[in-house]
């Protein structure tokens, strides 16, 4: 039988049949909120200070008081962890408006909901690593940055579901979005970077995806090694004909691509340089981060 596991809402634990909201929260409402997913591995929490400073960064660019400070938040995540007794696992750390009207006005409510919940994930199968995704290109585009900036970890990934439809009715793991001007942006959930020559390359930030967590981890990981990575607009032409293809993100961590829209990249395995980069990943996230039973 398994655990039942223990969810924080607004400061309090409760069993997961017990976990509630208000139909009246304009999280559920509208989507109007901002959320984080966080690894954890080995009794450690990856990355969590970036983590946390992100969500307050979404938060603050949609004027959104967060009701905990930064040390409050953070010790929130390590408690509801240690609740559920795990060394392994996902977390996901929501921020909602609150309970308020039925209107779009968020100063109608009057204080912000925190909700943790915290668990196990795969997103994909190990064979999927070892193999490679699926990839396809998504009809839906990602938003315009002046129409929300993509630096913004909302509550609303309706334009990702509509994607991710498309990708899965298409018999794909993943899907390509690109922005208004036709560039790639980002995967449903993921960034991208493709190898050419043995270089690596990555869409920039301003193309419409978001400067993730993961992302920035196998940039820093990429320079340290002595790979030289460059952030540049891509088109589906320089994935169709790169030599490697790979997506980082919090879930996924770094998985190859091994087929994108009916083209084999490369040989049709991960390459050397995304297996190198997976090994690094990996042994980075099993050696450091914050102690959670210390």
């Amino acid at each position: 039988m398994s655990k039942v596991l223990q969810i924080h809402i607004d400061g309090k634990l409760c069993d997961e049949a017990d976990a509630k909201v208000s139909v009246f929260d304009h999280g559920l409402l509208y989507g109007d909120g901002v959320f984080e997913g966080i690894r954890f591995y080995r009794g450690r929490v990856f990355k969590l200070r970036a983590h946390i400073d992100r969500l307050f960064d979404s938060a603050k660019a949609i004027q959104l008081e967060v009701p905990l400070s930064h040390a409050k938040m953070t010790e929130a995540v390590m408690e509801t962890i240690r609740a559920n007794e795990l060394q392994d696992g996902y977390v996901r750390l929501l921020v909602t408006r609150g309970v308020g009207s039925l209107g779009l006005n968020p100063f109608q409510c009057k204080q912000a909901s925190v909700i943790i919940i915290a668990s196990k994930i795969a997103l994909y199968d190990e064979e999927k690593y070892q193999q490679g995704l699926t990839v396809v290109t998504c009809g839906t585009r990602r938003p315009a940055p002046a129409a929300l900036s993509p630096s913004v970890k909302s509550l609303n990934y309706l334009n990702n579901i509509m994607a991710k439809i498309e990708a899965i009715n298409a018999g794909a793991e993943e899907g390509v979005m690109l922005n208004e001007q036709g560039f790639v942006a980002e995967c449903t959930g993921d960034n991208i970077f493709v190898v050419k020559e043995g270089k690596i390359y990555t869409p920039p930030v301003t193309a419409g995806g978001l400067n993730g967590i993961t992302r920035r981890v196998v940039m820093e990981l990429a320079e340290e090694k002595g790979f030289e990575l460059l952030e540049q607009d891509l088109t589906r032409y320089e994935l169709y004909t790169a030599d490697e293809f790979f997506l980082s993100g919090t879930a996924a961590e770094v998985v190859p691509v091994a087929s994108y829209d009916g083209r084999t990249i490369g040989n049709g395995q991960p390459g050397p340089i995304t297996l190198r980069l997976m090994e690094f990943f990996r042994e980075l996230t099993q050696t450091t981060g914050v102690p959670i039973y210390e």
